[in-house]
């Protein structure tokens, strides 16, 4: 996929990438990828993530984007090469997939967050199984059982290793988790987000550069990605660059906003000057911390060993602390997720 604007230089060597990053991963949920996961009749972005890795590769933020998040969807061509769609002053985040593809997205993330993003790509639902296969599954902590009727997932409490299509599942559920709503999906998903970066930074699979080139592969094999991405040793070289990123100094936050309505739609507004304070410092390349809760899908492990906190691994520049307003987690803090039992 060609975004708009992009140029394509060299793909580099085998190794971490130099600089900082910024990459934005789609999660689309047409059915697209393989009928049995539900042809949905609208291709929407149902996941909409932005990865900031800092520029000497001492902190990275990952940002999730409600998916009725009510922004402008700027003017984006159209797939087929037939012209432009027109601006909307307010829609939902998730249409600009529908409207323009994945470079649509792109622009709109970028235009809300100021944030240039090089690197995008777009995973389906077979993409999400095949993936999960590769890394041979997450153990994740579920402290109240999941039980959604909707998609069929049932989880009973305790530990549980997700792999396949239970991992598709967990990741979609939103009427299994407390609260039903995308808000609470997106913690619970970062639950998930945690456990695999713990469980990478244990297994030194990112120290193995032939282990993170095959899943690199794997990868780009089962998504769409810009022509930056085209090449796997591209995605394996940003891959390496968070290698020897402490997981405390990943944070995984959610884009602010409250719930109501624009111009007769109803979704989630942006907090703006929560978000302002977010963007200005992955603009300027400066770690964050946050000072709010893991939000409604998830909890704080209560069995869990504080990780030991090591000054030497803290980030050369003071992190900015975030409002309140802006809920998450950073990747060392083991979470469970707080489920809820759906009929539909």
């Amino acid at each position: 996929v060609a975004l708009i604007g992009e140029t394509i230089g060299p793909p580099p060597d085998i190794g971490a990438i130099e600089g900082g990053v910024n990459l934005l991963l789609v999660g689309s949920d047409s059915g697209q990828g393989d009928p049995q996961y539900g042809r949905r009749g609208e291709t929407l972005n149902d996941v909409t993530i932005l990865l900031h890795i800092s520029a000497d590769h001492t902190n990275a933020t990952v940002v999730s984007f409600p998916r009725d998040l009510l922004v402008p969807i700027p003017s984006c061509p159209k797939e087929d090469g037939s012209g432009n769609w027109g601006s909307q002053s307010t829609n939902k985040i998730n249409v600009a997939l529908a409207y323009g593809g994945l470079a649509c997205v792109v622009k709109t993330v970028s235009d809300l967050t100021g944030v240039s993003i090089p690197f995008a790509a777009k995973i389906e639902f077979n993409g999400v199984i095949e993936m999960s296969n590769a890394i041979g599954g997450v153990t994740v902590c579920v402290a109240t059982a999941i039980d959604d009727g909707q998609i069929g997932l049932h989880l009973p409490a305790g530990q549980q290793t997700l792999q396949g299509w239970n991992a598709l599942m967990f990741l979609r559920s939103r009427y299994g988790v407390n609260g039903g709503t995308d808000i609470a999906r997106i913690s619970n998903q970062q639950v998930f987000l945690s456990a695999l970066v713990r469980q990478a930074k244990a297994s030194a699979t990112l120290s193995d550069p032939i282990k993170v080139y095959g899943l690199a592969k794997a990868a780009v094999d089962n998504m769409q990605v810009s022509n930056s991405l085209r090449n796997p040793v591209t995605l394996a070289s940003i891959a390496l660059a968070m290698k020897d990123i402490d997981p405390q100094n990943i944070q995984l936050v959610q884009y602010p906003s409250r719930f109501g309505s624009s111009e007769g739609l109803n979704g989630v507004l942006p907090i703006h000057d929560a978000a302002n304070v977010l963007f200005a410092a992955i603009n300027n390349d400066q770690p964050v911390q946050l000072s709010g809760t893991t939000g409604p899908g998830s909890t704080l492990d209560p069995n869990a060993t504080a990780p030991p906190v090591d000054p030497s691994n803290a980030p050369p520049v003071e992190a900015v602390t975030l409002p309140g307003s802006i809920t998450g987690q950073n990747t060392a803090q083991q979470t469970c997720s707080e489920g809820q039992d759906y009929r539909p």
